[in-house]
């Protein structure tokens, strides 16, 4: 891997699609909240949930699986509550439009909201 590129904060693999991306606004002196979204060939769903800073480093990694799309929704209304306990109402994951790339660091498209 060369020094530009960052690691996956997920991968794609073949028979696997994206089931979206979510993202707080911006919170001063933290970061962003973003919690990424994917359909396996299974049925099931992975996600994982962290922290983008102001630098854009990640950190605070949590994952997990549901068994389909619509507990996605679950582990989102969960997520929100505890952002918004902590930080305030307004603060909330909303859908957001994200740039896909490959490891080698060549563009794949865009995930547009809904």
């Amino acid at each position: 891997m060369n020094g530009d590129m960052l690691p996956a904060v997920m991968r794609i693999e073949k028979g696997e699609r994206i089931v979206g991306g979510w993202i707080t606004p911006e919170i001063a002196g933290v970061g962003m909240y973003k919690l990424l979204a994917k359909k396996k060939a299974d049925g099931t769903c992975e996600w994982v949930h962290f922290i983008q800073r102001s630098t854009g480093k990640k950190e605070d990694f949590v994952g997990g699986t549901t068994r389909n799309e619509k507990e996605i929704e679950q582990v989102i209304a969960a997520v929100n509550r505890s952002l918004e306990r902590v930080f305030g109402p307004g603060c909330r994951l909303r859908i957001a439009g994200s740039g896909v790339f490959s490891l080698d660091g060549k563009s794949l498209g865009e995930i547009s909201p809904n």
